[in-house]
């Protein structure tokens, strides 16, 4: 076993004699392009959230539904557009880089908002780490599920617990998270990205084929009905967050854009990714969705794929599903990695002499080639899988915690943050015509995130005590 003394501190001085390119703030030189931009978004927003819009759908109708969503694109993709202009401070070229979203609120507004930003964001990361854990565990016991209607009838008593196969995701996710930062992580990010594109493909063309099926098209302009008008307040802000969660990814943008080379400048290339993307993901969400509701009407169930609206052809669930599993591996690492950056830094920063946080060892094992282990890594990263874990055991509850993360992340870090921030970047000022309009958008968005939070909030409360 080697120890080598705190390799990135040394990494940062030059290039040690042996050619390696560094850019302008001493970091090896990024070589992110448009597409392994988009590949990351794609892995990070094309997720959980894609499984539940057929219920989100069919609980706000056929005019409210995809209304709904095309408003949360535009919406998505101007949040992604003012937070990329923030990723260098002044001069779009040569200005001082913010590496995360963090970096850019510190550089921006200051100490404070520093603090609610840092705990808003991390909070919300662990959250999809927590969803993640929940529908991967789903979507293996629905391949059990699948092969057990297949074999004994649809009306075989085919259930399965869960807590086993969220305690193997975690196992699985532990090794994925000593892989070090985005830029090891491409070949991960493209392997998601193929991943959802099939099990989106495959939601779509069952969501049709029922539906071509049935003969008609099933739901009505209202959505589904309740008993009460208040159930059905509570189900359509529930339905909002849902679509909330599915969209925005001011979470990651500025980690995933500080993995691209220049020139041209980072924030032109984010933003031709972030519609590449935003098209791409929008096209999937309104197919899945509507032929979701289409198919089942006011009976979609809250996962597309694990809900059992669909029985065959069994194989292709299991695909599908086996889909699913890989590409949320890869997703829960997109949003993991700016948490053990960050954890990594803080440390590095606070006890710049101490080995157990510094010092990396080489670590030989029978049959694999020669690895470098961190102790702080091997265990604040256990811990964090470990405790993710957990809390997914206790909250099982998919749409209610979807619905809940999205609530919680849409406003202050997808709308607030960025508009802020963009404001000292570009200069802009009070009471000017675009002062006005964005500040209009911001608080319209604060309503509609209160909503949503609201509702969900009710959901969970009325799952866990049900």
């Amino acid at each position: 076993m080697a120890v080598h003394h705190s390799l990135e501190v040394a990494a940062a001085g030059g290039d040690g004699g042996g050619g390696r390119c560094y850019d302008d703030d001493g970091h090896p030189a990024r070589t992110g392009t448009v597409w392994t931009c988009v590949a990351h978004i794609i892995t990070a927003v094309i997720g959980s959230g894609v499984l539940s819009l057929a219920w989100s759908v069919a609980k706000l109708g056929w005019v409210g539904g995809p209304a709904c969503m095309a408003c949360f694109a535009l919406v998505t993709y101007v949040s992604a557009a003012l937070l990329s202009d923030c990723y260098r401070r002044g001069d779009d070229d040569k200005g001082p880089r913010s590496r995360s979203y963090m970096d850019a609120v510190r550089a921006f507004l200051g100490k404070k908002h520093t603090w609610a930003c840092g705990l808003l964001q991390y909070a919300s990361l662990y959250g999809c780490g927590v969803a993640y854990t929940i529908t991967t565990a789903t979507s293996m016991r629905a391949i059990l599920r699948s092969n057990c209607y297949h074999t004994h009838g649809h009306d075989a008593p085919c259930k399965y617990g869960g807590s086993y196969y969220m305690l193997m995701f975690g196992a699985a996710q532990l090794f994925l998270s000593f892989i070090p930062d985005f830029h090891d992580m491409a070949w991960l990010s493209v392997l998601a990205a193929v991943m959802s594109f099939s099990y989106s493909f495959i939601g779509l063309g069952l969501g049709l084929a029922n539906t071509i099926a049935n003969g008609t098209i099933k739901g009505s302009i209202t959505g589904a009905p309740t008993r009460t008008p208040v159930q059905k307040v509570w189900h359509v802000s529930q339905a909002i967050g849902d679509i909330a969660f599915a969209y925005p990814y001011s979470l990651i943008l500025l980690e995933i854009q500080d993995t691209l080379k220049a020139p041209p400048a980072e924030n032109k290339t984010m933003k031709k990714a972030s519609i590449i993307s935003i098209v791409v993901t929008t096209f999937f969400y309104l197919c899945c969705g509507c032929f979701g509701y289409a198919a089942f009407g006011s009976d979609a169930p809250g996962n597309l794929l694990t809900g059992f609206g669909f029985y065959e052809p069994y194989w292709l669930i299991d695909f599908a599903n086996a889909c699913i599993i890989l590409h949320l591996l890869g997703g829960y690492q997109v949003y993991s990695q700016p948490i053990y950056q960050f954890a990594d830094r803080f440390f590095a920063e606070r006890y710049p002499a101490s080995r157990f946080v510094n010092d990396f060892h080489t670590v030989k094992l029978p049959l694999l080639p020669p690895c470098r282990v961190n102790l702080l890594r091997v265990c604040f990263r256990t811990v964090y899988v470990a405790s993710t874990t957990a809390v997914a055991l206790a909250f099982p509850y998919f749409n209610e915690v979807l619905a809940l993360l999205g609530a919680l992340n849409f406003w202050p870090l997808a709308i607030y943050f960025p508009v802020e921030m963009y404001f000292i970047q570009r200069h802009v000022p009070r009471w000017s015509p675009r002062w006005v309009v964005l500040q209009s958008f911001s608080v319209l968005c604060l309503l509609v995130s209160a909503f949503a939070l609201v509702g969900s909030i009710q959901g969970l409360i009325s799952q866990k005590l049900g």
